[in-house]
């Protein structure tokens, strides 16, 4: 993780850089200086073997007194770590002293081992060299100059230790000035690292903090160089990115928006048949296929279409073309449109509309039986009105008596049609919000005893057992007295009809703080499961026959009327039934209806 940090490899390459140059540049500087100590060894070596040349032509050929004179010159001239030898051509020779005591003595054996010190004596020649001595295992830096006019020469070395110890001082200095450069470049290097990636630090940071979602984070501006203006451009990237964001959230939640509110369901595919996008209807649709298939759904992220309406994409990629399917689930009529999606030429996927076609045919199966109702309900009594008319204008009917028996069963039928058509009235005045309530007070228990008392006779007549039960913990209740009571008459009117000798009826009566329960339970024949939702649909009967046997006269909209008075008070209404074991009605009402 150390070495994955920007500010480390800029300053490990800024370091190993300067390291480099410093490296190759000490190196240089030490063999510069190592020669140019030898150099100025040299020159000094000469120099002085040039002056002792010259006080040697000047005294040499002088008494004794002025050759002590010479001695004392040159030793005055000589470096005291030096050692001079004077040759002259009667092969005498003179060597001085030395403060050096490690520095060999002169030996004439010297000149003639080595070439180049002999050289100097036969051919005039100087020497300058470093050489081992002869027989010795010092090292020496030696000069030579012939003597002017004579055959001889002089000779001037120092041991080599002298120049080393000055080329090692020289090479501490190096060395300490290239420490105190590299420590100092590194220090340089690590700080310019740091201005140069705090910024890019930063911008990181942002970055990160862009990702999470964060778009009001900005980067300072601290500089005006391309650092400067690449914060400058991120924090542009940032706002440009918050708005595009938004733009795209707004475009999601708007589509998502209409897509929840749309009655249709909509399933968007790709290829692969997965549900990339859908809504509440086309997951309900899919939850019930995978229930009539009995098969289960995968993944919500990578969910799969049902092979049946994965045949239906394969036709739809393969043909390219908008295919229609209508499919039954659960009772229930579904029509799929499914479109395809293209990438340009290229079909990537498809969309499909799912419809619930359920209520509409219905509603419509609904229009056609209740013309077909309305047409069997109004043809009897029609039929009977011309008939018993047409009897009577023929005179068929002779007496007096068959004349006004006649009369009384137009009068009766005309009374059916009337009624007939009165609740047709009430009921399209109240399915259209048109129904007035006159809301009172009323004591429950009273109210209720006296529309049970209206089917006491009735009941007895037809051996059925009527009875009531009170649960009762609110006396009185708010609600029009007259609608409910057309609403029980139905309900106890309705399971006296449809129940059977020695049966029983009975009315239960609940009040909380909060509603009124009334429930009405019969032991009569009951009604088949698929009738119960249609219960209070119009022209409902549970004698699908249409048989007019005493006792079972109806129009067959009673309990349509009561369901509407019912939700006028704000309160529900419903049937649980099995065949051959009764039925029970209950509707609820609340306490104070406002």
């Amino acid at each position: 993780m150390f070495w994955r940090s920007v500010v480390v490899k800029l300053w490990f390459t800024i370091l190993l850089f300067f390291s480099f140059v410093l490296s190759v540049l000490t190196i240089l500087l030490l063999q510069f200086f190592e020669n140019f100590h030898v150099l100025e060894a040299e020159k000094d070596l000469m120099q002085t073997a040039n002056k002792v040349t010259y006080l040697v032509d000047e005294y040499g050929d002088s008494p004794h007194d002025d050759r002590d004179l010479l001695v004392r010159l040159i030793e005055q001239v000589k470096d005291p770590l030096n050692r001079i030898i004077i040759l002259n051509n009667q092969n005498q020779y003179w060597v001085s002293s030395s403060e050096d005591e490690t520095l060999p003595a002169f030996e004439t054996e010297w000149i003639y081992r080595d070439q180049g010190l002999y050289e100097v004596i036969n051919s005039q020649a100087t020497f300058k060299q470093k050489m081992e001595l002869p027989g010795t295992n010092r090292e020496v830096l030696m000069v030579g100059r012939p003597l002017n006019g004579q055959n001889g020469a002089v000779f001037v070395y120092q041991s080599l230790d002298i120049v080393e110890e000055t080329t090692s001082q020289t090479t501490k200095l190096i060395l300490l000035a290239a420490g105190i450069a590299i420590v100092l470049t590194t220090f340089f290097a690590f700080f310019l690292s740091s201005r140069i990636t705090s910024p890019l630090i930063k911008m990181k940071k942002a970055a990160r903090e862009l990702a999470k979602g964060e778009f009001h984070t900005r980067v300072p501006v601290l500089t005006h160089d391309e650092i400067g203006e690449l914060a400058v451009t991120f924090n542009r990237m940032g706002r440009q990115l918050k708005y595009h964001i938004q733009a795209l959230n707004q475009e999601k939640e708007q589509l998502s928006s209409i897509l929840r509110s749309m009655a249709d369901g909509v399933i968007t595919l790709n290829r692969n048949g997965e549900i990339l996008l859908s809504n509440p209807p086309a997951d309900r649709f899919l939850h019930t296929f995978n229930y009539e298939k009995g098969t289960r759904s995968g993944d919500e992220n990578q969910q799969k279409i049902p092979d049946d309406i994965r045949r239906i994409l394969d036709q739809v990629i393969s043909a390219e073309q908008e295919v229609t399917r209508e499919i039954n689930l659960q009772g229930r009529d579904f029509v799929m449109i499914m479109s395809p999606l293209y990438d340009k030429s290229f079909v990537r996927g498809a969309v499909a509309v799912i419809r619930d076609m359920t209520e509409e045919r219905q509603l419509d199966k609904l229009r056609k039986d209740f013309i077909a109702n309305v047409s069997h309900e109004l043809r009897t009594p029609i039929s009977m009105l011309q008939g018993y008319s047409e009897a009577i204008v023929d005179d068929i009917a002779e007496t007096k008596e068959e004349k006004n028996e006649l009369a009384k069963i137009i009068y009766d039928e005309s009374l059916r049609i009337g009624r007939l058509v009165n609740e047709l009235l009430d009921l399209a005045r109240m399915e259209a919000g048109h129904i007035e309530l006159n809301l009172e007070h009323v004591e429950i228990k009273p109210y209720v005893n006296r529309v049970v008392k209206k089917f006491s006779q009735l009941s007895q007549d037809k051996n059925i057992s009527l009875k009531t039960d009170y649960h009762l913990s609110e006396s009185h209740g708010h609600f029009d007295p007259d609608r409910i009571e057309q609403v029980l008459t139905n309900l106890i009117d309705n399971a006296i009809r449809h129940t059977d000798e020695h049966g029983i009826v009975e009315v239960t009566v609940r009040s909380s703080a909060s509603r009124l329960h009334v429930s009405v339970r019969d032991s009569g024949t009951g009604i088949p499961e698929e009738d119960l939702p249609f219960v209070f649909e119009r022209f409902y009967k549970a004698d699908k026959s249409r048989k007019r046997n005493e006792g079972r006269k109806g129009t067959g909209l009673g309990l349509a009327i009561a369901k509407n008075i019912v939700e006028a008070h704000d309160g529900t209404i419903q049937v649980h039934s099995k065949l051959n074991e009764g039925t029970t009605f209950e509707f609820f009402l609340p306490i104070n209806i406002k």
